[in-house]
């Protein structure tokens, strides 16, 4: 088995098996049992997901999986796979995205090249022949924040913003399934555009507040922990 494949297939394997021994996954050789693989590449995917902090080992007492998942590279890894993340750890990222894109909006203004205008045309224009066609702009509504992003110049900034959009690629699937939504965001995609390419960062970064309202609305009416404060664009 490859490691590209046999990766995911442990890191769920090894939450589903923990879940039920108080956070102890199975031993080196119980799992290279399990998947009929050498323990070498047992060995190897468990140094990965340790390194992502998804599990930790303990000294003579054997592998356990965190109970938060671990940090932003294991959270991406989860959500490429499809593997499954607390809602708890989904709403914070869907709300450290909000706080990256307004100051992304505003640095944007000041900082975007002709090159990135050039590409937030065209995606831009292929997002109104989506919408002709009747169809959803959850892929092109994630390359025109990212644009924004690159706009800023910072590539750690941009890292980090690629990382949490990998997080929200299946919910924006669901998100975008309503045509209003489709049709409102991309004249709101509009009106950013038309304040970035006027170098008005105030004016950017408020339309980017009122824009992300809308979606943090949504999703924290379904992914908002019990107890927390109503999740708000201010």
């Amino acid at each position: 088995m490859q490691q590209e494949d046999f990766l995911p297939s442990l890191a769920a394997y090894l939450i589903e098996t923990a879940r039920t021994n108080g956070g102890k996954a199975p031993s080196e050789r119980d799992l290279a049992e399990h998947f009929s693989v050498s323990r070498g590449q047992v060995r190897e995917a468990l140094a990965i997901l340790e390194s992502m902090q998804v599990i930790e080992r303990r000294a003579k007492s054997g592998i356990y999986v965190n109970g938060g998942i671990g940090g932003l590279a294991a959270m991406s890894f989860f959500a490429r796979f499809g593997l499954p993340l607390e809602n708890r750890q989904i709403f914070e990222a869907v709300e450290v995205r909000k706080i990256h894109e307004i100051k992304a909006a505003e640095l944007a203004a000041s900082r975007a090249t002709e090159d990135n205008f050039a590409r937030l045309r065209d995606i831009l224009a292929r997002s109104e022949q989506r919408l002709r066609l009747g169809e959803g702009l959850d892929q092109l509504d994630q390359e025109f924040h990212l644009e924004i992003v690159r706009a800023t110049q910072n590539s750690i900034f941009l890292n980090i913003c690629t990382s949490f959009y990998a997080l929200s690629q299946n919910r924006l699937k669901v998100y975008f399934r309503s045509p209003e939504r489709n049709r409102k965001s991309h004249e709101e995609h509009l009106q950013i555009f038309d304040a970035v390419l006027r170098r008005d960062a105030a004016l950017s970064s408020a339309l980017m507040v009122s824009h992300l309202r809308g979606a943090m609305s949504y999703w924290s009416e379904i992914l908002e922990p019990p107890g927390a404060d109503p999740v708000t664009a201010e």
